[in-house]
C-alpha cells in the first residue's frame, strides 16, 4: 500500500513484491525481532537488491534549528587545564566549521562550580601534588595571556609544542584524579575565575558558537531553595563584560541525591528556575536572554514524574526542555553493539516519553536532546571515537530531525574520556568529519521519503528492524555549491553486503554528487581516520580545513551502498518547491 505524502521520513520495512510500504519512524519503538534481516535471494535473481526511492518534495514535514547539531564542552577543562588552550587557532579552526551552533558549557561538574572574579590565573591554580606543575609551563601559560590580553577582537594563540607536551601530561595525571572522583561519585569544588571565563566567551565568539552556561543548582539554602548569590557575581559580570549568553541551572538534577545524598525535587527546581528568570529581567544585558532545561536524565518513571513537577511551575519560563541520553555504558561495550538496530531504535521511545509530558503542559514547546553521547562513563578508547561510533551518531541525528527535536547537543567537543569530536593533538576523529559534512550538506527541513522494495512480510506484532536507514533533507542553503531546491540523502548500511538504490519520481535522472565516508587504514570499523571519496581526511593546516569534493554520478545512475558505511549523497536540480525558500 503506498505511503501518503504526509509520512515522515522513516525507516525501510521493505515487503511484498512490487508492492511499496513506508516504516515511519515510530515502528522501531515496537517490540522487535531481535533477529537479523532475511539473508536475500541469490544475486542471480535480477532486481532482489533493488531497492526505489522517491522523495517528498512539495512540503517539509519538519523544520529545526539552523543550530540543530551544536557542541558542548565538560567544566573538566578547567580541572585538566585544557580551558587554557581554547585560543588556540587549530581548535578555533575546528569549532568554527561547525557553525552556527550552541556551545553548551555544562557536565557532571556544573553542580560543584564556583565563579570567583579574579584576573590572575597563577593564583587560582591548583593540583594534586607539589611537583604537578612545571615552572616554565606555568610560565608560558601567564604570558600566553598577557599576549592575548593585547590583541584586539578574537584572541588566537599559537601554542609551542612543548607546551602542548606538557599540558598532555599534566591531563594525563589529572584525568586519574577525575576518573577516581566519577566511580566514587565524589566530586570536589571547581574554581571558574574571571580570567578563564573570559577564555571560553572569546573561543565561542571566535568561532562564531553562541554560549550557554549552565550554572550551579546544588548551591543551597537551608529551606533547599536555590541560593543565587554565587551566579549573581556571574551574571554581573558577563553584563559588565557585554557577553551574549544563554542560561541553564543544573545538569541531570534528578541525579541529585546520588551525588550529594540531597534530592531536589521536580517542582523545587521550577521554583528555582522561575527565581533564575527574575534574576536574568533585573540585568539589562540579560533581560531576553533565554533559558533553558531542566536538562534530565534518562526517562524513567521516576525521571518523567521530576519533569512533570517541573512543567508545572515553569513549564512557561523556559524557551526549550532539555534532557539527555546515552546510548550504552563505555566500560563493557563491543563494537558490535554500535552496529545493533535494537540499540539505534531505543531513542525513539525516550522522545515521545519526553514529547508527551511537554505537550501535555506546554503544546508546540521545543524540545532539545543535550549532552548526548554515545557511550556513558567517558567512552572507551578505539571504540566511542572510532568510525563504528559514527553509525549511532549519524542515526541519532536523523531520527531526532525527522521526529521535531530542534536541537542536539553533542558532549564533547574536546577532552571528555572518548566521547569527543577533537583528541588532545587537536586532531579531528571520524565523528567530526561526520558533522562537518551533516553541517556542510544538511538544511533544516526535514522531507519524507517513499521507498519500494523486495522483502518478507514482518508477522503479527513483530517489527523489522532496518539496517539500511535513509533520512532526506532540503540541501544547507549555506552551500553554495548548490542551487536552492536541491535535495541531500543520507544513508546508513549496517548490513554487511552493498545494497543499490534507484533514484524514482522527482528524484530519477538528476545528476547526484556523492560524499562516502569509510574507514581509513588497518584498523577498519576500530579506525581513528575515515576517508572520503577514497581520500584519507585531514587538515591542512591549523587555519584550514580540507576541500569536502564529491564524487559526480551521472544521471540516472543506481547508487551502490558499500557495507558497514556512511554517505551522503546531494541530489542537484531538483529544483524541490520545499527546498527554494528559506
Amino acid at each position: 500500500m503506498p505511503c501518503p505524502s504526509s509520512c515522515p521520513p522513516g525507516l525501510l520495512a521493505l515487503m511484498a513484491p512490487g508492492l511499496a510500504l513506508i516504516a515511519t519512524f515510530s515502528l522501531p519503538s515496537q517490540a522487535g525481532d531481535r533477529r537479523a534481516l532475511p539473508v536475500e535471494k541469490p544475486s542471480g535473481v535480477k532486481g532482489r537488491t533493488l531497492i526505489l526511492l522517491d522523495v517528498n518534495t512539495k512540503s517539509p514535514v519538519r523544520i529545526i534549528s539552523e543550530n540543530f547539531l551544536s557542541l558542548q564542552l565538560d567544566p573538566s577543562i578547567i580541572h585538566d587545564g585544557w580551558l587554557d588552550f581554547l585560543s588556540s587557532r587549530r581548535l578555533v579552526t575546528l569549532a568554527r566549521g561547525l557553525a552556527p551552533a550552541f556551545l553548551r558549557f555544562a557536565g557532571k561538574r556544573t553542580d560543584f562550580l564556583q565563579f570567583h572574579n579574579v584576573k590572575n590565573p597563577a593564583k587560582s591554580r591548583g593540583g594534586p601534588g607539589p611537583d604537578y606543575y612545571l615552572k616554565n609551563y606555568e610560565d608560558d601559560i601567564v604570558r600566553s595571556d598577557i599576549a592575548l590580553d593585547k590583541q584586539k577582537g578574537c584572541k588566537i594563540a599559537q601554542h609551542p609544542d612543548i607546551m602542548l607536551e606538557l599540558q598532555r601530561e599534566k591531563a594525563a595525571q589529572m584525568h586519574l584524579v577525575l576518573l577516581k572522583e566519577q566511580f566514587s561519585n565524589t566530586y570536589s569544588n571547581l574554581t571558574l575565575t574571571a580570567r578563564s571565563l573570559d577564555k571560553l566567551y572569546n573561543f565561542a565568539d571566535c568561532s562564531g558558537l553562541h554560549l550557554i552556561f549552565a550554572l550551579n543548582a546544588l548551591r543551597r539554602n537551608p529551606n533547599n531553595s536555590w541560593n543565587s548569590s554565587n551566579a549573581l557575581s556571574l551574571l554581573k559580570y558577563s553584563a559588565s563584560k557585554k557577553y551574549n549568553i544563554s542560561w541553564e541551572l543544573g545538569n541531570e538534577p534528578n541525579n541529585y541525591r546520588t551525588l550529594i545524598g540531597r534530592s531536589v525535587n521536580g517542582s523545587q527546581l521550577g521554583k528555582d528556575y522561575t527565581q533564575l528568570r527574575s534574576l536574568l529581567q533585573l540585568i539589562r544585558t540579560y533581560s531576553r536572554a533565554h533559558l533553558y532545561g531542566p536538562n534530565i536524565g534518562r526517562p524513567r518513571k521516576n525521571v518523567i514524574a521530576f519533569l512533570e513537577g517541573f512543567m508545572k511551575v515553569a513549564g512557561g519560563t523556559v524557551d526549550a526542555v532539555t534532557w539527555q541520553h546515552y546510548y550504552i555504558d563505555g566500560r563493557v561495550a563491543k563494537v558490535t553493539d554500535f552496529l545493533k538496530t535494537r540499540l539505534l531504535d531505543t531513542l525513539s521511545d525516550q522522545i515521545r516519553k519526553i514529547q508527551k509530558v511537554v505537550n501535555t503542559y506546554t503544546p508546540g514547546k521545543k524540545i532539545w536532546l543535550e549532552g548526548v553521547g554515545m557511550t556513558s562513563a567517558g567512552g572507551m578508547n578505539n571504540l566511542s571515537d572510532s568510525y563504528a561510533a559514527g553509525f549511532l551518531w549519524l542515526n541519532t541525528l536523523g531520527l531526532l530531525a525527522s521526529q521535531g527535536i530542534d536541537v542536539v547537543v553533542r558532549h564533547s567537543f574536546l577532552d571528555h574520556g572518548h566521547n569527543h569530536l577533537v583528541d588532545q593533538n587537536f586532531n579531528p576523529l571520524p565523528d567530526y568529519w561526520l558533522s562537518l559534512l551533516y553541517k556542510r550538506l544538511i538544511g533544516p527541513k526535514v522531507l519524507a521519503i517513499h521507498v519500494a522494495g523486495l522483502q518478507r512480510k514482518p508477522r503479527p506484532g513483530r517489527v523489522i528492524r532496518d539496517k539500511l536507514r535513509i533520512y532526506a533533507h532540503c540541501t544547507s542553503y549555506h552551500n553554495h555549491n548548490y542551487v536552492r531546491g536541491s535535495i541531500t540523502l543520507y544513508i546508513i548500511n549496517l548490513h554487511r553486503s552493498r545494497k543499490k538504490i534507484k533514484l524514482a519520481g522527482t528524484l530519477r535522472d538528476k545528476i547526484v554528487h556523492q560524499y562516502l565516508l569509510q574507514p581509513y587504514g588497518k584498523d577498519g570499523l576500530h579506525s581513528k581516520s575515515v576517508q572520503l571519496n577514497g581520500q584519507p581526511l585531514a587538515m591542512v593546516d591549523d587555519g584550514t580545513l580540507p576541500e569536502l569534493k564529491p564524487r559526480p554520478l551521472r544521471a540516472g545512475r543506481t547508487l551502490v551502498i558499500p557495507p558497514l558505511t556512511m554517505s551522503f549523497y546531494v541530489v542537484k536540480n531538483v529544483n524541490a518547491l520545499a527546498c527554494r525558500y528559506r
